[in-house]
């Protein structure tokens, strides 16, 4: 989940709200997870009048996001993983 929250948010902010919208998780489980994201210095949270959105402004972040969602669309999809997936 969480590298699918930093490729979202590499492609623009959002609040916690609409980016656990964004990948199927509660809002809970998205602000756990963006604690630590913000932690590690892989996004950053700013505010914006009542409410904090958060987001990807490292260039180096965004390239390493973008190569790990390469590999993961190279990689052959097993019989489980279609499985898992419906197929």
């Amino acid at each position: 989940m969480r590298l699918h929250i930093v490729w979202v948010l590499a492609h623009g902010e959002q609040d916690v709200g609409s980016l656990a919208d964004e990948v199927g998780g509660s809002v809970q489980a998205v602000s756990q997870h963006l604690a630590k994201l913000k932690l590690a210095g892989l996004v950053r949270a700013r505010r914006d009048g009542r409410r904090q959105v958060y987001l990807v402004d490292d260039p180096n972040v965004v390239k390493m996001v973008q190569l790990a969602v390469d590999q993961l669309r190279a990689r052959p999809v097993s019989r489980e993983r279609r499985r898992g997936l419906g197929t």
